[in-house]
């Protein structure tokens, strides 16, 4: 309650994008605005299409319920909705959610005077989602090149492309993006490791401060990056890896169609080796 007690002091009217006043109110902690509303629409049309989707298949099993995208015969056109219609729809709704989630978060920024850093970190996550769906199917000719809505045919999916350029995980892009996931997630075990054992002592201590987590890196690593630094740092490595995993679908195929080790060919026919 009392941080809800806080929370009024920057509860102002302005900050909007578009709608002005019309949409500028909360319902209980949320903030709603004009693309809080576009946000539930898009979500609410695109789930229904979904349920749709799966009685159209006579099956509500999570595990196997498919959208697939259209066949690779309609190429980038406008698909009948039983072929792959519903997809395109789905997708549209998807991409409008994701937007419009992206777009509130900028107004919640502007009404507080904090920069854009969380909707433009967001917009990278964004950025893979249309690279699957859009940019790599528009670039190979055909929507039958993205991947299907679905648990166990998502991953299918994934398997057949790794498949097709023989050994994905070649892919140099590839191996960019998968070091970004592995050091992301080293640093924040420990940043979060660190933070648990500066607040929670031993009792009858008191709680440590950011000089002590500072030492304890010094005397570690030989350096510590500090408290805005590592915030910093988790940024650039979860931002990257999402960079480097579209960067790593988008030119297999519409760039590069072998298989990835041959692409280390280059390696093998440096004069240095003769």
């Amino acid at each position: 309650m009392a941080l809800l007690n806080f929370e009024r002091k920057y509860r102002v009217r302005g900050g909007t994008l578009v709608g002005g006043d019309l949409f500028d109110f909360w319902v209980g902690p949320f903030y709603v605005g004009f693309f809080g509303f576009t946000t539930i629409f898009f979500s609410l049309l695109g789930t229904a299409l979904i349920f749709w989707g799966a009685a159209l298949q006579g099956t509500f099993n999570p595990w196997t319920i498919s959208i697939a995208p259209p066949d690779l015969k309609y190429g980038l056109g406008v698909a009948p909705m039983k072929e792959g219609g519903l997809w395109q729809i789905i997708t549209v709704c998807a991409l409008g959610a994701f937007i419009s989630w992206a777009l509130r978060q900028a107004e919640i920024a502007r009404k507080l005077g904090m920069g854009y850093h969380i909707p433009f970190a967001f917009s990278f996550a964004i950025l893979a989602y249309f690279t699957l769906v859009v940019i790599r199917p528009v670039l190979m000719g055909g929507w039958g090149h993205a991947f299907p809505y679905g648990i166990f045919s998502h991953l299918d999916w994934v398997s057949n492309v790794g498949y097709q350029y023989l050994h994905f995980h070649y892919n140099p892009a590839h191996m960019i993006a998968v070091s970004f996931f592995f050091t992301n997630v080293f640093a924040l075990a420990l940043h979060g490791g660190l933070i648990l054992s500066s607040v929670n002592p031993q009792k009858g201590e008191d709680v440590k401060t950011p000089d002590h987590e500072d030492t304890y890196f010094r005397d570690a690593i030989g350096y510590s990056i500090g408290t805005l630094g590592i915030h910093r740092l988790g940024l650039f490595l979860a931002l990257s890896a999402a960079f480097w995993s579209a960067v790593c679908i988008v030119i297999s195929g519409p760039y590069w169609t072998r298989g990835w080790p041959e692409w280390w060919n280059w390696w093998l026919d440096l004069p240095i080796w003769n």
